[in-house]
């Protein structure tokens, strides 16, 4: 029995090489485009962290909000008080001949 010819065996070197050359251009276009991927997604979440970091920094004092709130309730308070106070000073006014005399007390009260 006699083996393989020199024919052959050189074929079959060539046809190994041809297809090794083939996987190995697969392969390079492959992680050519898995490294081009990965840098996008680099990409993305940079600027996802930076506009993130924007969002916090614009949003932190609306904590502060409720302060506000509540200050600006009690400054309405103050205000009706002053409107209603305000009103019944208008309204004795109305109605005393001796305003505003009587009110600093050289005049007679109602």
């Amino acid at each position: 029995m006699a083996g393989p010819s020199l024919e052959t065996i050189q074929h079959m070197w060539i046809t190994t090489l041809v297809i090794y050359a083939v996987v190995l251009v697969v392969v390079a276009v492959l992680l050519t485009l898995v490294l081009h991927a990965a840098r996008k997604v680099r990409s993305g979440v940079s600027t996802i962290w930076t506009i993130g970091q924007q969002v916090a920094s614009n949003t932190i004092h609306i904590a502060l909000l409720d302060t506000t709130n509540h200050l600006a309730g009690e400054i309405l308070t103050s205000a009706r008080g002053i409107v209603g106070a305000t009103a019944t000073m208008g309204g004795h006014a109305a109605q005393c001949p001796g305003c505003p005399d009587c009110v600093l007390g050289a005049g007679t009260t109602r």
